[in-house]
């Protein structure tokens, strides 16, 4: 019931922290019913997902307390999943990371199917063949999954794809199996490698992190441990690629160079540069902006999905023609419609490209955030736009992005948030 009013054509200035990853929370609390014993979790990022899955847990009485901030206690020693909290469930597409943690603590169980961004089709097919391969049978009545893990044992996974959240689910039971798994076609994200150390730090022996190939010895008794979450690459990359775009020379603290080495090339072929330090990137802008013949979203260590749109800002701001091409998602361009709103010149190939052409004066208008990164990215595009624009359902940017428009105002944005029943209705 809120909405961002943005008055763009300001340079920014200053320094923004990258908050937590949610892609590495995530799966790290559903990871904490893996033991009956408590879990201290830091640099929590205070955003919607994260608050959703800790009412999930919570929903099956898990104990969380928060011990500061961005610091919380977690203790799953009295589960019971026949409590969980179905709407949640359906809301939530991190809910599928249940699956896996689950599986591994209760002998039969049922599940919701999860919710989450409309950006395509996500099948949960993967996770399943994986489970399968460890014994899980999977059973499904209309939205209902239900799961009889009695048969669990260690093996050999061979995924169907490499799906980040797959590849936590196949993680997370494996940990807790005696015997070596070992699982193939992997992602390789960081959060995965996150979710890897927290599972290290309660137990499990872990071989491959960061590789496309994992071997996980797994314990039937994983112990509590203390973690601190790594920083988020995807909000860093946005950040990084807002300062390009404005022609800001913002500085971006908690940012790492080696989550993001191709994310930083990329912004070097449109013209800008980088400092790079121990603290942080400083954004240096470029002179003059300048196309590049193709932006390709890959698996990890490619150019993530989730930055996809971003880039896709950027490209209107530089000098001729750039073709995005998303093989992840087919419903990733829904921001372009947008962008046309605001004068944008684009063109919709097929589901996977676009073409997005500059460099444009884009223009302030009504325009509405269709998912998480698509609102960040609309963002971007009002704060390089002349004149006033409106971002509406920004719900969704809270969903990965923390009080984003109060971190925004201290680099100088014009940036505000509205609660106004009257204008929304």
């Amino acid at each position: 019931m809120e909405y961002f009013e943005i008055n763009g054509g300001k340079k920014l200035a200053g320094t923004i922290d990258v908050r937590g990853s949610k892609n590495a929370t995530t799966p790290i609390l559903a990871a904490t019913l893996l033991t009956k014993e408590e879990c201290i979790l830091s640099n929590i990022p205070l955003i919607e997902d994260v608050f959703r899955m800790l009412e999930i847990l919570e929903s099956m009485g898990v104990a969380v307390k928060y011990l500061s901030e961005r610091r919380i206690s977690v203790r799953a020693d009295k589960v019971d999943p026949k409590k969980i909290d179905v709407e949640k469930i359906k809301k939530l597409r991190s809910s599928i990371l249940l699956l896996g943690a689950l599986s591994a603590r209760f002998d039969n169980f049922k599940l919701y199917h999860p919710g989450g961004c409309v950006i395509g089709a996500r099948p949960v097919g993967t996770h399943f063949d994986a489970l399968a391969k460890m014994g899980i049978d999977i059973r499904q009545e209309d939205s209902v999954y239900n799961i009889n893990a009695k048969k669990r044992k260690a093996g050999k996974v061979v995924l169907r794809e490499m799906s980040v959240t797959a590849t936590e689910n196949a993680m997370m039971l494996a940990a807790t199996l005696p015997g070596k798994t070992t699982i193939k076609i992997c992602a390789a994200e960081p959060h995965v490698s996150d979710l890897g150390k927290f599972l290290v730090a309660m137990g499990a022996r872990i071989k491959g992190l960061g590789t496309h190939t994992l071997e996980i010895t797994g314990s039937r008794k994983l112990h509590g441990c203390s973690h601190t979450i790594i920083a988020d690459a995807n909000e860093a990359a946005t950040f990084l690629i807002m300062g390009v775009a404005t022609g800001s020379p913002i500085m971006v603290k908690n940012a790492k160079e080696d989550h993001l080495d191709l994310v930083l090339e990329k912004l070097r072929e449109f013209g800008a540069d980088f400092k790079i330090s121990t603290s942080g990137i400083q954004v240096i802008p470029a002179k003059k902006l300048k196309s590049i013949a193709k932006l390709d979203m890959r698996t990890y260590p490619g150019i993530p999905s989730d930055v996809q749109a971003p880039f896709g800002v950027l490209a209107t701001q530089a000098a001729g023609y750039t073709l995005i091409f998303d093989t992840i998602f087919e419903g990733r361009f829904n921001y372009l419609s947008e962008l046309e709103k605001m004068r944008a010149k684009v063109k919709l190939l097929n589901p996977h490209q676009a073409v997005l052409s500059g460099p444009t004066v884009l223009r302030g208008s009504e325009i509405k955030s269709f998912d998480l990164r698509a609102g960040a990215s609309l963002i971007i595009a009002a704060l390089c736009a002349k004149g006033k624009t409106t971002i509406e359902d920004i719900y969704q940017v809270d969903r990965g992005y923390e009080k984003i428009e109060e971190r925004l105002q201290k680099i100088g944005a014009s940036i505000k948030r509205i609660s106004d029943p009257i204008k929304l209705k």
